[in-house]
């Protein structure tokens, strides 16, 4: 299976060109703290009930180190985590939490420079008295996440590769980030541009000669 490291230098933006909406995650799910850095690596999946982080805090003791922590939350009035725990889990070797839900001490969580992407910030705290899964597949940012999918992350968004299509997308993707950045702007540009153009024809948009911005 394809390495981290190598999804790591790909852009979220790059990978969604060959994913669906469904492997994407929604627009809450974003870093919370900035400028914070790009993770990839290998889902590690929990669920925790609401009002509680237990199986959160187990994991952060079992995960194997590269990987990233997934959660889905139960609800987003109380934090799953604070400082400590992500001091803890950095310690480990854990690359980062994604939380469908809420932390808190975010303060700390930037001081220890541990990439967390969540929905937000809030001080209350969640108990530790529900077991719930671990390591198994669950459902964050609108994403079905399973143990050992590619998670690839930062501040363009998340996205969720599953295990079987690793070497895929990876090759697909490196393709188009080295075609990218070999083209120049005005080569783009040109490209672009009649591209457009030639969408606009087969779609019966036509200018008027004789009023410039003006179409029929």
């Amino acid at each position: 299976m394809a390495e981290a490291s190598s999804f790591s230098q790909l852009s979220p933006t790059t990978l969604a060109d060959f994913l669906s909406t469904d492997q994407v995650m929604d627009i809450g799910i974003r870093p919370l703290w900035h400028p914070m850095p790009r993770i990839a690596g290998p889902a590690y999946p929990v669920r925790c009930t609401a009002g509680d982080h237990l199986m959160l805090h187990a994991a952060i003791y079992r995960a194997p180190p590269g990987s990233i922590i997934v959660v889905e939350a139960g609800d987003l009035d109380y934090a799953v985590a604070g400082g400590n725990v992500c001091a803890v889990a950095k310690k480990h070797g854990i690359a980062g939490f994604i939380v469908d839900g809420v932390v808190r001490d975010i303060g700390d969580i930037r001081s220890h420079e541990f990439p967390v992407l969540g929905r937000g910030v809030r001080p209350l705290p969640g108990g530790k008295n529900s077991i719930e899964g671990l390591n198994v597949t669950v459902r964050c940012g609108g994403v079905e996440v399973a143990p050992g999918d590619m998670v690839v992350a930062d501040e363009e968004g998340v996205v969720v590769i599953p295990e079987e299509r690793c070497d895929d997308i990876l090759q697909r993707a490196v393709t188009k980030a080295a075609k990218d950045a070999a083209e120049s702007l005005e080569d783009w540009e040109t490209a672009h541009r009649a591209r457009i153009e030639d969408s606009l024809r087969r779609k019966g948009f036509y200018e008027r000669p004789d009023a410039p911005g003006a179409w029929i």
